[in-house]
């Protein structure tokens, strides 16, 4: 059974600034190495991949006409994508000004995005790609709020991190949504989530070693031994990976099933107050 839809459950919030100054730590997270470059792995695919999810939607926007609420929370999918995409950025950036070169690895992610999957895989495969990835998103933004993912970490990231996470939960189901609408299929579902997941976890594995390939002191056996570091003490991947897949795989399968809205309102409430700014 789906929930009705809620036309207020998507809130940008154009107005936070999530700021890191020079004072912010290499090494941010307190289980060492691999957790921290794991995480600032996953930040530098977020500004490509939220415009890609945007563009994919977009693509079926003129479709929407007579689903005006689906529309109207597509265009609020588009304005917190937009936000998470330029925060993160600004994040990508002082990874910069710490001494990280990274100009490389996000040329070659940027032509694999942009150069190889958008050009030539049909837009409904990008679409079913962006309601798996969205769904992989919303496991992984459960676990943050309710495992304390970043409580180990530096609070401006787990600030970071905990906002992007509850915005996620709140448009979690809308590529879903749109992808139902235009082109229903579960085979193409099942395309989307293949492509998704080999997109995600590869491109994320290889930003984490391009960051810890740059630590002084670490050679090839040092990067390996701080990503299975990193994975023990946190294995993010298994744990999402296993149950997305068992989720998403189950052909009655819709993202608002799981109810979890209720985790995103607690945290996002103090942004929602009127003159709220992020710390």
């Amino acid at each position: 059974m789906v929930p009705p839809y809620d036309p207020g459950r998507i809130r940008p919030r154009t107005h936070l600034k999530f700021t890191f100054d020079a004072s912010f730590p290499r090494q941010w997270h307190h289980n060492g190495l691999g957790s921290t470059h794991l995480w600032n792995g996953l930040n530098m695919l977020f500004p490509q991949g939220e415009r890609f999810f945007v563009r994919s939607v977009n693509h079926y926007l003129d479709r929407l006409g007579d689903a005006p609420e689906l529309r109207a929370q597509v265009k609020a999918f588009f304005t917190q994508e937009g936000k998470h995409a330029r925060e993160h950025q600004a994040y990508i950036e002082l990874l910069e000004s710490q001494g990280y070169k990274l100009s490389g690895y996000m040329a070659a992610y940027q032509r694999v995005v942009w150069g190889f999957i958008d050009p030539y895989f049909p837009p409904p495969l990008r679409l079913a790609m962006t309601a798996a990835l969205e769904h992989y998103t919303a496991v992984m933004s459960e676990q943050t709020l309710t495992l304390g993912v970043f409580a180990d970490g530096h609070p401006a990231m787990q600030q970071l991190i905990e906002w992007h996470a509850a915005e996620e939960i709140e448009h979690k189901s809308v590529a879903f949504d749109v992808l139902r609408k235009v082109a229903p299929g579960y085979a193409l579902r099942v395309a989307g989530l293949f492509m998704g997941t080999l997109s995600l976890f590869g491109l994320w594995l290889a930003a984490s070693v391009t960051l810890l390939r740059q630590e002084p002191g670490l050679g090839w056996g040092g990067v390996l031994r701080e990503l299975w570091r990193g994975h023990k003490k946190d294995p993010v991947l298994v744990r999402v990976l296993w149950k997305g897949l068992k989720q998403y795989l189950r052909p009655s399968f819709h993202p608002l099933q799981h109810d979890n809205l209720h985790l995103a309102r607690a945290y996002l409430a103090r942004f929602d107050e009127p003159g709220a700014e992020a710390a």
